[in-house]
């Protein structure tokens, strides 16, 4: 590096700080091809505002400070004025302390409305007010923190028809996300790309101390994957777990287990392309009468594309590990062989069989009862469970493939809490 910075002439080192291609990181630099949304998504910290304000800089800016360039009117959308204002205009990352001196433009306050020297304008929004948006016309547009707009589809909406000038309109969504449908069907658009960082990625901008904090309060969490990973955590209609659900079994009190047992739910086949096997370690603290019993997710084992042999052993891992009491095994697809796949490994292994006798999502209703209730606690680290549980809703799963992780669980809360005897649905059990 010191080599290349002495080869540059005094221009070059002045303008070198102004030359953002130089400095950006991989999701800050708009991906190739026709696109019409270019969506940043990443944590909290991760560079999403500058990200924004440098892509802003070229479609305004020309070869030289008074030359046109590939757009002139803009729109800067934020929740509120206030918000766009002193983020996207006038923030650390925002596009005046972006801009360099001979081209840097001039927030005119009366008009909400920044002006190029070369003539090009971004007027700033409120998406409070959508019908804002009627009637003005723009070449590109810029939209920061999308998923927490309080009328996003309408913004978005209005926008869209607004988004209207030139050959190629284009715009940045710059956000951490959340569950909303409007995120979402941007997302989905074909004509969308996207990019993604996690807070981590823009480290050296970041305080160390700030970061050691958050990671340490939320990493493992889904709210950390969230706001940490910038992870869109998804939420079916009507699901029976919500993202306030998680969060509270992620917080709640620790539990001292007096049981504890790995659940498992065999794949089908066992091919990379299958389904996965569940395995899932859950204690249970009954000390005194039930209505006071409480439980703890301990371990999320699962795993993917595993022989039988493979899965059996990992079930039997944690089942040493956390000094559970049995295996509780669905035989549904198997039969008597899974049994058999496990004691093969081993032949003195405690195991309960159990088959269902009911659908999957009347299965979880009662499991589900039990978070509502706060009895069931999570450690750290569970966010692929937690994805299929927050996908399970009253009309059924509404995810991809089978909830393997999910009805593992089902199956250890049903053993330990919802009905140690083995009577819930008359499923037909058999310890051995």
């Amino acid at each position: 590096m010191d080599g290349f910075l002495a080869g540059l002439s005094e221009n070059a080192l002045l303008a070198l700080p102004w030359i953002f291609e130089f400095w950006a990181l991989p999701h800050q630099v708009p991906p190739a091809g026709a696109w019409k949304t270019w969506v940043v998504m990443g944590g909290r910290g991760a560079g999403k505002t500058r990200a924004g304000s440098e892509w802003v800089r070229s479609m305004v800016e020309g070869g030289t400070p008074l030359a046109a360039g590939r757009a002139s009117r803009l729109a800067l959308v934020a929740e509120t004025v206030d918000q766009a204002r002193e983020v996207m205009v006038m923030g650390d990352s925002g596009i005046l302390a972006c801009s360099p001196p001979d081209r840097r433009p001039e927030w005119v306050a009366g008009r909400k409305t920044l002006v190029w020297p070369n003539g090009a304008e971004a007027q700033v929004f409120s998406a409070h007010d959508p019908e804002s948006l009627r009637g003005p016309q723009f070449d590109a547009a810029w939209a920061d923190e999308l998923a927490k707009w309080s009328k996003g589809r309408e913004a978005w909406d209005q926008l869209q028809f607004a988004l209207r000038l030139g050959r190629n309109p284009q715009q940045v969504v710059t956000t951490t996300p959340r569950n909303v449908d409007v995120l979402k069907a941007i997302l989905k658009n074909p004509s969308t790309v996207i990019t993604h960082a996690p807070t981590e990625a823009n480290r050296a901008w970041l305080a160390e101390s700030f970061l050691a904090e958050v990671q340490a309060r939320y990493a493992g969490t889904s709210l950390g994957r969230q706001e940490l990973e910038g992870v869109l955590v998804e939420e079916a209609e009507g699901a029976l777990w919500t993202p306030a659900m998680i969060a509270a079994a992620q917080a709640a009190p620790e539990v001292r287990p007096s049981r504890v047992v790995v659940a498992v739910d065999p794949p089908v086949t066992a091919t990379k392309a299958s389904d996965e096997c569940g395995i899932v370690v859950v204690g249970a603290d009954l000390r005194g009468p039930p209505a006071a019993w409480r439980a703890v997710v301990l371990a999320d084992r699962s795993v993917k594309g595993a022989s039988p042999d493979g899965w059996a052993r990992a079930a039997l891992a944690a089942l040493e590990e956390f000094g559970a009491e049995r295996l509780v095994v669905e035989v549904n697809q198997g039969g008597d062989l899974v049994a058999q796949v496990v004691r093969q490994s081993d032949p003195l292994a405690p195991i309960r069989e159990v088959r269902a006798m009911r659908g999957k999502m009347l299965r979880a209703e009662p499991v589900a009862a039990l978070y509502e209730q706060g009895r069931v606690a999570h450690v750290r680290g569970l966010q692929a469970l937690e994805a299929q549980m927050m996908k399970m809703a009253r009309t059924g799963w509404e995810g991809s493939g089978s909830p393997d992780r999910l009805d593992a669980l089902v199956w250890a809360l049903t053993e330990l809490m919802v009905d140690p005897t083995g009577r819930i649905g008359r499923p037909a059990v058999r310890t051995i």
